[in-house]
């Protein structure tokens, strides 16, 4: 297999409402993930912190595996239970990313998530959420009774369903094709929650570079409020994937295998 080429752009920032930046992020191949300690709880931002240390047994390969992923989401449990036990609320994160993984012969990203930060894949103008929120807004919509254009408006959208230091802290996972070309993006609900899928789209096709598609990004979401941390990663996969012909990803796992490998690959981790 030839090896994977990538420019990574990852950013920061408090925002313009909050003191404290609780968001984390550890963007070292073959693992890019954004952690945000929960609103609300004391010491999110030391949550959020052990939620990437957890992780970094894992950076500096030239990819990871399925096992090395679910021991990191229990010792990011237990790094959470450590920080949640030296306070009097409790402490919580989420945790969202993709991990360069080998399947088949072939590079594909582990993408995963605990909670309401999201991964999206841009493959020419066309840009796709590959994660599903763990959230009251998007449990409401998933059941029907929430329309998918009110929930902008929705009082308790984000009132997160999953995360690691909560009841619930399972680990959603699903298997990508590494595409050339392709730009994906990790971000914390403060980008989300203050720009608009289309305002994403749009920045992520027009900016060039990486760094200049972070930066855009983050002041977009300030320009609407910033009224909580961003943290966004931006990547580019320059070569050593798979190609694209037409509308066919050369590569991707045929579909009926396709669900199986979904199935095999979700990460059941719980506090």
């Amino acid at each position: 297999m030839t090896d994977i080429e990538l420019v990574v752009a990852p950013l920061t920032d408090t925002g313009l409402k909050r003191e404290v930046n609780e968001d984390s992020y550890l963007a070292t191949a073959p693992v890019f993930l954004v952690a945000d300690g929960m609103g609300g709880y004391e010491a999110g931002d030391l949550a959020s912190a052990a939620v990437v240390d957890a992780f970094r047994g894992i950076a500096g390969a030239p990819f990871s595996s399925l096992e090395g992923i679910r021991e990191a989401l229990v010792a990011a449990s237990a790094g959470v239970a450590e920080v949640a036990a030296r306070t009097s609320r409790g402490a919580g994160s989420t945790v969202t990313g993709v991990v360069l993984v080998e399947h088949d012969g072939l590079p594909y990203w582990l993408v995963f998530n605990v909670g309401d930060s999201r991964v999206y894949r841009l493959v020419g103008s066309e840009l796709e959420q590959l994660t599903i929120d763990h959230s009251l807004g998007q449990e409401l919509v998933d059941q029907g009774e929430l329309r998918r254009e009110d929930m902008a408006t929705f009082s308790e959208r984000n009132v997160i369903t999953r995360a690691i230091g909560a009841a619930d802290s399972t680990a959603d996972s699903w298997l990508v094709p590494v595409v050339n070309g392709e730009r994906l993006l990790i971000c914390s609900d403060g980008l989300h929650s203050e720009v608009p899928d289309e305002g994403i789209r749009a920045t992520l096709t027009m900016s060039g570079r990486p760094e200049s598609a972070a930066e855009a990004l983050v002041q977009h979401a300030k320009d609407a409020g910033g009224r909580d941390n961003i943290t966004v990663i931006v990547i580019d996969v320059i070569s050593g994937g798979s190609a694209i012909v037409g509308d066919v990803t050369t590569g991707a796992a045929p579909e009926p295998e396709a669900d199986a490998e979904l199935d095999e690959t979700t990460v059941p981790v719980r506090a």
